[in-house]
């Protein structure tokens, strides 16, 4: 029910939104042209008419409470549902044009999808492709972003889902290796080898591996770990150890011969397997910038990822 209470803090919960976007009153100011005093004013006034405490301030630091982050999710919304009721009468709506954030896993966005950003720039002039590396958890309201590609077996529920292609992980070393210390036979034996892991969490060096009813989780140690699937690539050719990588990574250097897979007849697991899936926010009017991707993604990873 829209009221003088509701019109008067519309204007307010935007600035609180780019507040948090920016994370301290003084950039949020310089960018509404305002003074950082007049924001804190702004803010005070928020607390007092939610009768919630949004920001912990400190001499050196902003911090939202967890009633604020309530506040700003519920915000962000109204600001997005307002973006896309401008976009409806702009050409915004209709033409393909003006930007969008599109994230990915670094070794998906590097091997994959870096290959499309000419032709699909060269397509569309009118639109301004941001790229973002994400690898972690994220919020497409929250962080902005209009598509995801995310690889896992447990996309969001919330988003809508297009499956892209199922990825896979291999282990594989360079035959001078294999030549030296020997090919693995069995997972086990992998404690008897140097090993390549993403160091990302404490649990990035333990492999499972799966073989019809046949489980075994293997801790693996080495000498050199990364989280940069091409870093780590240079390593395995160079003879550093047994690296794990995604299938589109690795499948150059397997069919070049500069690789050999490694327990090829197992099935190994991690955080990052599964659907490749490009996720979106629900929407009934969709911008055609956004459309565009989507399409333009969908006919060529399917092309380029099948297998």
């Amino acid at each position: 029910m829209i009221n003088n209470r509701l019109i008067a803090l519309l204007p307010d919960l935007a600035s609180f939104i780019l507040i948090v976007n920016e994370g301290s009153f003084t950039a949020a100011a310089k960018l509404l042209d305002v003074t950082p005093s007049a924001l804190s004013k702004l803010i005070t006034r928020l607390e007092k008419a939610l009768s919630v405490k949004l920001f912990e301030r400190t001499t050196r630091s902003l911090i939202i409470t967890p009633a604020g982050q309530k506040v700003y999710d519920q915000a962000l919304l109204m600001v997005n549902a307002a973006q896309q009721a401008i976009e409806l009468s702009t050409s915004d709506h209709t033409e393909a044009s003006g930007s969008i954030t599109v994230a990915a896993p670094e070794a998906f966005l590097n091997s994959v999808l870096q290959p499309l950003v000419l032709p699909f720039l060269a397509q569309y002039p009118e639109i301004e492709l941001r790229l973002r590396v994400a690898d972690g958890q994220f919020d497409l309201l929250r962080d902005r972003i209009d598509i995801a590609f995310k690889l896992t077996d447990k996309p969001d529920e919330n988003l809508v889902l297009k499956e892209i292609a199922q990825t896979h992980l291999r282990l594989c070393a360079s035959p001078n290796y294999i030549q030296q210390q020997g090919m693995p036979n069995h997972p086990t034996d992998l404690v008897n080898h140097q090993c390549l892991y993403l160091a990302e969490t404490e649990r990035d060096h333990i492999w499972d591996f799966f073989k019809d009813d046949e489980f075994h989780s293997v801790s693996v140690h080495g000498r050199y770990a990364v989280n940069h699937s091409q870093m780590r690539l240079s390593g395995v050719k160079n003879g550093l150890g047994i690296g794990i990588f995604h299938d589109f990574v690795i499948a150059d250097a397997l069919k070049s011969g500069d690789v050999v897979e490694v327990l090829s007849g197992w099935t190994l697991k991690s955080n990052y397997h599964g659907a490749i899936a490009m996720q979106y926010s629900q929407t009934k009017y969709m911008p055609a910038r956004v459309r565009a991707f989507i399409d333009f993604a969908i006919e060529h990873l399917q092309k380029k990822l099948a297998h």
